[in-house]
């Protein structure tokens, strides 16, 4: 079964072209939406991806209307294909029904994976650079010097037996800071 997927992103635009299209591919059920791609919550997306069985295909005006990024679009495509669901994208040419489609379509997601290597080692080169200027990243270790005050006065204050809630209102800090303080 042939299933569309339409969706513009604003309330202004309109899916006419859209399901045109899909109809002439011969789309028996259509999934249409107004909603940003930027939106995480898709409805219409997320049924149909709920709804779709073992050799269905679903299909889309264009790339751009199923995913926001190529890494999105790999992901959603992969849902497909582990349930053996074939994708066809009209404009683009993509259909992974067939042999010449998945081999295209497996080099948009090798050069998605790529991107990603790329920005990691590009990362990890960053960090050996800068602990090689004697810069570490993440939190400095210990108490900052606001903080060891505040431990020191939460010591002498437990020390003079005062209560322990009227030490946390003195020093405004929570329970467990306090017993992290005196420890």
């Amino acid at each position: 079964m042939l299933l569309g997927y339409a969706r513009v992103s604003t309330q202004d635009q309109n899916l006419i072209m859209q399901l045109d299209a899909l109809q002439k591919a011969g789309c028996e059920k259509i999934y249409k939406e107004k909603v940003s791609a930027v939106k995480k919550h898709r409805q219409e997306l997320e049924k149909l991806l709920q709804q779709v069985r073992e050799g269905d295909t679903v299909v889309v005006w264009k790339l751009d209307r199923l995913g926001r990024s190529l890494r999105e679009l790999i992901n959603i495509v992969s849902e497909l294909q582990e349930k053996a669901v074939g994708f066809m994208s009209l404009n683009d040419q993509i259909n992974t029904t067939t042999a010449q489609g998945r081999f295209t379509f497996n080099i948009f997601a090798s050069l998605a994976e790529f991107e990603r290597e790329m920005i990691r080692e590009r990362t990890k080169e960053g960090l050996i650079a800068a602990r090689a200027r004697g810069r570490f990243g993440g939190r400095p270790k210990g108490l900052s010097k606001k903080a060891e005050t505040k431990a020191l006065l939460a010591k002498q204050l437990f020390k003079s037996q005062k209560e322990i809630p009227e030490i946390l209102e003195i020093l405004e800090i929570s329970k467990s800071t306090f017993y992290r303080y005196i420890s």
